[in-house]
């Protein structure tokens, strides 16, 4: 069994005692070769539970709060996602967001699964928001299919001002890759790129059912905040 393999049978017991997870659609999954996630973003727990429901190991690009390790459970959390070791984390000052997607791109490249929040940011209130169109780009350069993800109930865990945990159930479904054909080879036009990202965002609304906003979450967050 490889590290991975055997991290996953340690973590994934204890995460299924404590959030329960029905996971449907994983067969949706290519087998091999390179894959694009894309899914909803509720909760920072949301790596940790489509690493888990994923077949394959998936890659991300973290932000640093996901290893923030000011509570208990915050620090399991970050210490489950270095088990599975599906995490690369970017702490470099300065660089650019060209530079992170390269980076993704390198990892898409090399066959391996990469899993993306295209929202950018955690939803506010539970919508799902305008997704940004680094998702197309990185699609329509690479050619990877793009798997649609919805991810349940992660944003009753802890959501902001919460202090204890809820131990609610889990849901993490994958939807059939998302046809991008009409796109092809016009990953350098910002018109097939947002018209891409918005096919990619209703596939994903359609697993969820969430209600789409033409907005930017982290838009919206910041105008919450100044309030």
């Amino acid at each position: 069994m490889s590290p991975y393999g055997a991290a996953k049978a340690v973590v994934a017991p204890v995460t299924r005692v404590m959030w329960p997870q029905k996971v449907e659609g994983a067969h949706l999954v290519p087998e091999d070769g390179p894959v694009i996630l894309a899914a909803n973003h509720l909760s920072n727990f949301d790596p940790l539970f489509l690493g888990l429901a994923c077949p394959r190991q998936v890659r991300f690009i973290a932000k640093k709060e996901l290893f923030d390790e000011s509570t208990f459970l915050r620090r399991l959390l970050s210490r489950a996602l270095r088990a599975l070791g599906p995490v690369s984390v970017d702490r470099r000052p300065g660089q650019s967001s060209q530079e992170a997607m390269n980076n993704s791109v390198e990892v898409i490249k090399g066959g391996e699964v990469f899993g993306i929040f295209p929202e950018g940011s955690r939803s506010p209130d539970g919508r799902l928001y305008k997704g940004q169109t680094g998702l197309a780009w990185l699609a329509l350069s690479t050619g990877a299919p793009v798997v649609p993800v919805a991810l349940t109930g992660t944003g009753h865990i802890l959501p902001p001002g919460r202090r204890l945990p809820s131990f609610n159930r889990v849901g993490v479904r994958f939807g059939a890759p998302v046809d991008l054909s009409p796109w092809e080879g016009q990953a350098d036009r910002a018109k097939a790129r947002r018209e891409s990202t918005d096919a990619i965002m209703g596939a994903i609304a359609k697993l969820s059912g969430q209600e789409r906003i033409s907005r930017y979450a982290a838009s919206v967050k910041a105008e919450l905040e100044q309030q």
